[in-house]
């Protein structure tokens, strides 16, 4: 039988995944194990990150939030570093699954299982998240984008795992909104959600960063989309516009859950909800 090891130190760590190339790394387990039992074949060894120093606290570093890959997201969305900061993603962790799932559920599990209906994937790409990767050749640091490199694949190395996700402080209080379509009310798969950042100065937007889910190979961004709001109040005309660009831009496919077509109309829709921030000059979570 495999063995199943939990490291404390990134010495104990970098010890087992040489003497076991083979291994997996494992936090929650909610994706990886299913994964492996589906496939009905002897489990490989595997790397609990659970007890590992460092991997499981949410910290303040400056300008920056520094997540360790391995909080949980219930943590992600309770934690008051994140809730004060970073409501988008606090949102997008909030909505993934239900209660059970998210007490297991790591950030850095949603990260590395990049589903393109990953719920916190257009939040931390909006909000310039930063991704350590930790090896025994040492750490190096990849963009969101660099990551993840399509459905279901990372730049993640042989040998090498998510450490920690540090995100820049947004300034000047902008507003951030996540909200997903899906197939039920509660632990819902995303048909298409949206993501989006927005910063308003004397009611006119004057930075907008959108980004869709569930609706392509990876996170969609649209900067025609985005030009279509600057300088303009939240108002029908202009998310109307903007939609409309959005609608070019999301590459969406049809399967079990919904139509490509459908897709489409909903991450316009999701779009033009934006109006409920009409009034806004400031931003966070709306209640």
């Amino acid at each position: 039988m495999n063995p199943v090891l939990f490291p404390r130190t990134e010495e104990m760590l970098l010890s087992m995944a040489k003497a076991y190339p083979e291994a997996r790394f494992m936090a929650g387990g909610t994706d990886l194990l299913v994964a492996l039992r589906q496939k009905q074949k002897a489990l490989p060894p595997l790397i609990g990150l659970e007890r590992m120093e460092g991997m499981g606290d949410i910290l303040r570093e400056g300008e920056e939030i520094s997540i360790g890959a391995a909080c949980t997201l219930k943590e992600v969305a309770s934690h008051p570093l994140t809730r004060q900061h970073l409501p988008l993603l606090c949102q997008g962790a909030d909505s993934v699954g239900g209660p059970a799932l998210r007490n297991m559920a790591t950030l850095g599990g949603n990260l590395c299982t990049a589903s393109p209906a990953g719920d916190t994937l257009p939040a931390l790409f909006l909000l310039e998240a930063r991704l350590d990767l930790l090896s025994e050749t040492g750490l190096r640091t990849l963009s969101m984008e660099a990551f993840i490199t399509g459905p279901g694949r990372t730049a993640l190395l042989p040998g090498e795992l998510l450490h920690r996700i540090r995100i820049p402080i947004p300034q000047n209080a902008p507003i951030q909104h996540f909200e997903k379509v899906g197939n039920r009310n509660a632990m819902a798969i995303a048909v298409a959600s949206l993501a989006a950042l927005i910063r308003m100065e004397q009611g006119l937007v004057a930075e907008a960063r959108l980004a869709w889910g569930s609706v392509g190979p990876k996170v969609i961004r649209s900067s025609e989309a985005e030009a279509a709001l600057m300088g303009k109040p939240l108002r029908e005309e202009s998310l109307k516009e903007a939609a409309f660009y959005a609608q070019k831009a999301v590459q969406p496919i049809s399967d079990i859950r919904a139509s490509a077509d459908y897709r489409k109309k909903v991450s316009a829709s999701l779009l033009q909800r934006l109006i409920l921030y009409r009034d806004s000059d400031c931003g966070g979570k709306r209640s």
